[in-house]
């Protein structure tokens, strides 16, 4: 599920920006609105609708990486996605309160950089999936990454996992090799990547929940589009070659879509909490299956399809338990 940095909705609200979300109960007349996380009059339903619209974006951003990736080097790609991406980052920093300057100032630099280094090297791994792999098996196996989250925040953060948890986690593994299917055929390199990339997203989910402790989220989204240019301008420059002109038309409307669908993100954080649009972020698998079959002549592989649904459904439950425990 790529964003325009190969930046995904996390899978509890814990791993995006902390919003305190309120409701505000009148005991007498005018009846007061609900209040959203941001002080305003809750508008959940909107939210809502903003986070599917962006996973149908992120779909469109999804099929141009593979057919740019069909003749040019993923990180080319990737670079040419993050130049834009870093411009945008620091036009739309440099309005915040305290502007660049406050951006900048992390207490955990190292920790930062990494995390831009790992989405960078995700984001061009997902795209040499598209192409080995497909884009519907790659998204069924990518849609495990919440799975990897909670399996990982006990070693990698200290967190508590429970039994109901841990039983979750290992029925989306069941749902994983159902569609890799590992005994019956042999296993396609584009479905190690897939996992690859899953598992990298996780790592990068639970280090972005481990800065927000000392970095606020103009700071992480700072240092996301600027570690991460950095880092894939020093990995792929070597790769440099001018695009043909019809090329150059898809890479204009994957950076436009790339901006598009981070603007409309924010936007739904914004008017809603993060537990209640993650469910939807899985919209995008739908999308990418319509596109996949229509667009570039992928079959819809039962096991595939069952599987993914398991992996979905566990996924599910475990942002529930997450909410749970939260509350």
């Amino acid at each position: 599920m790529a964003d325009p940095t190969g930046e995904r909705a996390m899978p509890d609200d814990q791993t995006s920006p902390p919003y305190a979300a309120s409701a505000v109960v009148a005991n007498a007349p005018p009846p007061v609105l609900p209040v959203g996380p941001s002080g305003r009059p809750d508008r959940t339903g909107l939210g809502i609708v903003l986070m599917c619209l962006t996973c149908v974006i992120f779909a469109g951003q999804d099929a141009f990486s593979r057919m740019l990736g069909a003749d040019y080097p993923p990180l080319l790609i990737v670079m040419i996605r993050y130049w834009v991406f870093a411009l945008f980052v620091i036009a739309m920093v440099a309005r915040q309160p305290g502007g660049l300057r406050r951006a900048i100032r992390t207490r955990r630099p190292k920790t930062q950089f990494l995390r831009g280094a790992i989405l960078v090297i995700e984001t061009t791994i997902m795209i040499e999936a598209f192409i080995r792999l497909g884009l519907v098996a790659t998204h069924a196996i990518f849609t495990a990454y919440p799975l990897l989250v909670a399996a990982l925040s006990g070693p990698i953060l200290g967190e508590r996992v429970g039994w109901r948890r841990w039983a979750a986690i290992g029925v989306g593994f069941i749902g994983i090799l159902l569609i890799l299917q590992p005994g019956n055929t042999d296993l396609n390199l584009g479905s190690v990547l897939a996992f690859v990339c899953a598992l990298l997203f996780a790592v990068y989910g639970l280090l972005t929940r481990h800065v927000s402790r000392d970095d606020p989220a103009q700071v992480s989204f700072f240092w996301t589009g600027t570690a991460g240019a950095i880092t894939v301008t020093v990995l792929g420059i070597g790769q440099w070659e001018w695009l043909a002109p019809a090329a150059w038309i898809w890479m204009g409307l994957l950076c436009v879509f790339g901006i598009l669908s981070h603007w409309l993100l924010i936007r739904a954080y914004e008017l809603a909490e993060a537990s209640a649009l993650q469910p939807f972020a899985y919209t995008q698998l739908v999308w990418v299956s319509v596109i996949g079959v229509l667009v570039f002549g992928e079959v819809l592989q039962p096991n595939v399809v069952i599987g993914a649904a398991i992996v979905v459904a566990a996924g599910l439950f475990t942002l529930w338990r997450a909410r749970q425990n939260a509350r």
